[in-house]
């Protein structure tokens, strides 16, 4: 009789496989769980009050996306773009180079946009795409999947190196309590002192790697093009 307890999880695979909806399923599948377990409303209420708190930074993101998405909707990312049209000769690996220098500040105040998803996305990935358009080029479908990758590995760079710099935080608690089982005493400040020059020369050697890289990449997928115009 045990097994019955597990009549949620055949409702989530049945909805999938139907391919109903998402929300819809997972709250079926909830109240099944419920009846079936004899949890009961106080036991449902109870575990998923339990669950928000625990996974509570999720709930943050998801918040994040939310945002992202209705700001999106009305018109963040053309706005983006007509921005960095104003600004003269622009160029996708200038606009990544600017976001992984401001990007590495605020990273050492613990600051976070939101990476990917809540800020590459909607806001420099637009900015790189209008700084192509801007120069008289029609943007290539390859240079634009390439521009991602630079764009995600440029916030990847700067966060990675850059929030070790805030003391107390994740990162520097990590290293500090992997390190004490080793023997090693780490003091919070002089990691952070430490690290300085490291994140600084990342993002540095970050920037002229993304920047030499959109030059090669706009003379692979332009130089035709202007070939053919003269």
């Amino acid at each position: 009789m045990e097994l019955i307890k597990l009549l949620g999880v055949l409702v989530v695979i049945i909805g999938f496989a139907l391919k109903l909806d998402s929300i819809l399923i997972i709250i079926v599948a909830a109240i099944v769980t419920t009846v079936v377990g004899g949890l009961g409303i106080d036991g449902l209420l109870e575990t998923l009050g339990t669950s928000f708190v625990a996974n509570r930074a999720m709930a943050i993101f998801i918040l994040i996306m939310l945002v992202t998405g209705t700001l999106e909707r009305n018109g963040l990312k053309e706005a983006a773009t007509n921005l960095i049209k104003k600004v003269k000769r622009a160029s996708a690996g200038a606009v990544i180079g600017a976001y992984g220098i401001m990007r590495g500040v605020f990273a050492a105040f613990n600051v976070s946009f939101g990476g990917v998803a809540g800020f590459v996305r909607p806001i420099i990935m637009p900015m790189a795409i209008g700084a192509i358009e801007a120069s008289g080029n029609e943007p290539n479908e390859d240079h634009v999947e390439t521009v991602k990758g630079m764009a995600s590995g440029m916030e990847n760079i700067s966060w990675f190196y850059c929030q070790v710099l805030f003391v107390g935080g994740g990162g520097a608690l990590l290293v500090q309590s992997t390190l004490a089982p080793l023997g090693y005493d780490v003091d919070l400040i002089d990691l952070a002192i430490v690290e300085i020059p490291v994140a600084v020369f990342a993002i540095l050697l970050g920037c002229v790697y993304y920047l030499i890289k959109d030059k090669s990449l706009v003379k692979k997928y332009y130089s035709k093009k202007v070939t053919k115009e003269e």
